[in-house]
This record gives structure tokens, C-alpha cells and sequence, in this order.
């Protein structure tokens, strides 16, 4: 019988106990601050019915949605019509009527709306958990991969532009991702619609903002060349081309989009004033770049857009978000304004191991290893371990007792692999001295301590 071979579906990975760390302290880090911010939590299901997800994230969106065809015998009930015609796209209406999630927003719309008699408005809401997008696997981007989402819904206030992004610098400077290694980029979608009126284009704005969104891959000439397809014109793609290359701190951009906006565009004019209103109270001013480039190419934004990348490494953007104000109108609650965004768990590990920061970190759970010369020891060495556990102190046995003679070589070596700080060998002379015997694995220097003394040795460390 041939051996099967075992893989992983494409854009998929294993985390092993090393990565599982470095990607919890992430976790650990945006929840704390979360709270701080006074967020709560909440989950939502793996799966969705299509029809909440299809036609929120604009057409190529849809066709990333991984599908889930219909449980029992799905053929029975295909569409005769389309499995003739081999119509996948008619075909899948008639067997498959659920999806993995793209994303926690739409799903986080729809919770709300069913949920809204039990919701104190406005809800600060936040999420952590994995989405799954049919998209060509490539560095910085996986088929399944983790958001950490932060939504304020019900208020149409600025403030709450201004306390995300407070938590984008929060999180960030707890991370040491400084502002000399990522850039926090901030736009507004009625600025874009405003540039779309003003280049004679308005009704092509959601084809100019999905081009757009593609600038930073494809770069400019790969971006007219896509409006050009879709019949903008020349006239058009220059003016288009001259809004975009702009440059200039927040305060000067914010005047050059004024004068250019506010004769021509209503909607733009709004979009200026909202940017203007933000820059004012937020804290660390020169955290923040206003880039005319930035889209967000999602069709749900409606105000304010940001998006955050690192500067020093080829990376996708590590954060991201928006103001929302139609996504729960869509499922019956009209009038009803959002504002959130997301951090990208795993392009953050990625970028944090290529930066090498979490060299500068403990993640161990486990700092001290104890091993026995032989059984006798092993129960002493237990008894310890117990104590410690009890004042919260992480610490291990090793299950086996070394061999006759006391050789203690695999035991020494599970502890170098293990990459622990601190180990325990009991032998006859420590039972009989009632001393707990510590060697520091990094410099090879032993101690001797009572189980009181160890204890507060060990608090002092962590």
C-alpha cells in the first residue's frame, strides 16, 4: 500500500510552540490595549450565509469568498441548466448557499442588526479571528490568516477616527514598530470622490478607487492603463495623475485639496473638512501621513480610510480600516455609522521577525526545567514544581528520571533545546541539604536557594 504523503493546502501554514509565542504576544499586546480603550469582545461564526457576504466587497472581493457547497446530496437540487451549459458560476447558486468569512466587518454588520435590542449605542466592539480569502498565496499574504478588529458603530463623531488611531500608536509603540519603521497613512473616501468629480469622472468613482487601490503594486502607468479599459479619459487620466502625485505635509495638502475640491465638489469639500477636523485632535501629529493614493478598495468605506505599512521592508500593509456609514442599512438598519479597522496578525509576525524585534523579548512560558539524578529526586523536584505553579510561577518536571549511575546527558539536552533559562539537577546532596540547586543556562553560573528564597528570585526576573 503506498504511503500517503502529508501536505498543507496552499496559503495555509503550521505554527509550531516558537512562532505560537511571538504571535500570542501580538495578541496579548492588541487586547490589552483594546481594553484599555474600554472594547469589548465578541465572536462570530467561521462560516456565513453567502448572501451577507456577496456583493459587500466589490466583484473581485466576491470571487476570493471561499464557498461551502450544501451538505447531504447537493447534486439533487443542481440547476439542470447550468450543469449542462458547465456553468460553475450558475452551477454554485444551486449547491452552495454558505461561505468562509472575508472579513469581521460584514459579519460584524449583521451581528449588530440582529443583535440591536441588546446593544448599548454606540458598542465598542472588538474581534480576533482568522478569515480565509481565495487569493494567490505570496509573501505577506495567506489564504487563511488572522484580523484584529476594532469597531465603534452608532456615532457619527470624529472622536472615534481620532481613538482609533490613538490605538494604532498605542499598539505600535508597544511593539516597537517606531514611526522610523512603519508609516501611518490616512485618506478620506469623499476627498477620492471629490478628485472623481473634479476630473469630470463621478460616475466611474468605484472603478477609479479599485485602480487605485492597486497603485502601490502595479505602480501609475499600470493604474491609467486599467482606467483607460474602462473608458476614462485621456483628459481625465492626466488631471487624475496630478491629484495623486501631490505632495506635501498634512497642513499643505490639506490646502491644496481645498482649493482644488471645494469650487467643484460638495462631497469633497465635506471629505477636506472631516481630514481637517481629525488632524486637529489627534496627539502625535507627525505619527501620521495624509496620502491622496490611499483607497481602500472595499466598497463599504465612506469617510475616513487608513492604512498602515512598514517602511523599511517589502511588506503589505500591516493595518487597516475605515468609516463605514451604509453596511448595516444592507441588512435592515438604516442610519446607522460606523468607524473601524483591523490589525493583520500575521503580517505584523512576519514584519517583526524580519526586523528581528523579538529578539528583545522574553516568550518563554516556561523559564525554569527541574531534573532528577533519580526517582527519589524526581518527587522532591515535583513537590517544588508544585509550589511554584501555585504563586504563578511557570516551571517544569522532566517526566523521566535520569538512567542508573546519574547521567543526566538527555535530560541537560532537552533543556538546551527547550531553550530554557534556568535548571534544577537534584541530587543526594540537595534532599539531604534541602537546597534547590539553579545553574543560568546563558552564563553557566549556579545558585543555591531555599524554596522561599527561589520564589522571590524568580518573581524578580519575570
Amino acid at each position: 500500500m503506498s504511503k500517503f504523503k502529508p501536505a498543507l493546502p496552499k496559503g495555509t501554514r503550521d505554527f509550531g510552540p516558537e512562532v505560537l509565542a511571538g504571535r500570542n504576544y501580538i495578541i496579548d499586546t492588541i487586547k490589552d490595549v483594546y481594553e484599555l480603550f474600554g472594547f469589548a469582545p465578541i465572536e462570530t461564526p467561521t462560516m456565513e450565509l453567502l448572501s451577507t457576504l456577496m456583493g459587500k466587497y466589490g466583484d473581485e472581493g466576491d470571487q476570493l469568498l471561499f464557498k461551502i457547497i450544501n451538505s447531504g446530496d447537493y447534486l439533487s437540487k443542481a440547476d439542470e441548466n447550468a450543469l449542462q451549459r458547465k456553468s460553475s458560476t450558475g452551477l454554485l447558486k444551486s449547491i452552495s448557499n454558505k461561505g468562509l468569512r472575508y472579513d469581521l466587518t460584514v459579519p460584524f454588520a449583521r451581528y449588530v442588526v440582529m443583535n440591536r435590542n441588546d446593544i448599548a449605542f454606540p458598542f465598542k466592539r472588538y474581534q480576533i479571528q482568522p478569515v480565509w480569502r481565495a487569493d494567490k498565496p505570496q509573501k505577506g499574504r495567506y489564504r487563511e490568516f488572522v484580523q484584529c478588529d476594532a469597531d465603534i458603530i452608532g456615532s457619527n463623531s470624529l472622536l472615534n477616527e481620532v481613538e482609533l488611531l490613538s490605538i494604532m500608536t498605542e499598539v505600535f509603540d508597544r511593539l516597537k514598530l517606531s514611526k522610523d519603521l512603519i508609516e501611518i497613512k490616512i485618506n478620506n473616501r469623499k476627498v477620492l470622490e471629490g478628485i472623481s468629480e473634479a476630473i469630470g469622472a463621478s460616475d466611474q468613482f468605484r472603478d477609479i478607487t479599485v485602480a487605485i487601490d492597486k497603485l502601490d503594486k502595479i505602480g501609475m502607468e499600470k493604474v491609467l492603463e486599467e482606467l483607460k479599459s474602462k473608458n476614462l479619459s485621456e483628459e481625465a487620466c492626466t488631471k487624475l495623475q496630478k491629484f495623486l502625485s501631490f505632495s506635501g505635509d498634512f497642513a499643505v495638502t490639506l490646502d491644496y485639496l481645498e482649493k482644488e475640491l471645494s469650487p467643484v465638489s460638495q462631497t469633497g469639500a465635506k471629505g477636506v473638512e472631516e481630514l481637517r477636523e481629525t488632524f486637529a485632535l489627534l496627539e502625535n501629529k507627525d505619527r501620521f501621513t495624509l496620502d491622496l493614493t490611499l483607497a481602500r478598495g472595499l466598497n463599504y468605506y465612506t469617510g475616513a480610510i487608513f492604512e498602515v505599512v512598514p517602511k523599511t521592508i517589502k511588506m503589505g500593509s500591516i493595518s487597516g480600516g475605515g468609516r463605514y456609514d451604509d453596511l448595516t442599512d444592507i441588512f435592515g438598519m438604516p442610519d446607522v455609522s460606523g468607524v473601524g479597522f483591523s490589525f493583520g496578525l500575521d503580517r505584523i509576525y512576519d514584519t517583526m521577525q524580519e526586523l528581528n524585534l523579538f529578539s528583545a523579548i522574553n516568550l518563554s512560558a516556561a523559564s525554569i526545567l527541574f531534573i532528577g539524578k533519580n526517582e527519589e529526586a524526581q518527587l522532591f523536584n515535583l513537590d517544588k514544581v508544585r509550589q511554584l505553579r501555585k504563586k504563578g510561577l511557570p516551571a517544569e518536571i522532566y517526566p523521566e528520571a535520569a538512567i542508573s549511575g546519574g547521567k543526566l546527558k538527555k535530560q541537560m539536552k532537552y533543556a538546551n533545546r527547550r531553550n530554557f533559562s534556568n535548571v534544577v539537577v537534584t541530587g543526594v546532596n540537595e534532599m539531604e541539604q534541602r537546597i534547590i540547586k539553579v545553574k543560568t543556562m546563558e552564563t553557566g553560573q549556579e545558585n543555591s536557594y531555599s524554596i522561599s528564597e527561589l520564589i522571590i528570585h524568580l518573581q524578580q526576573q519575570s
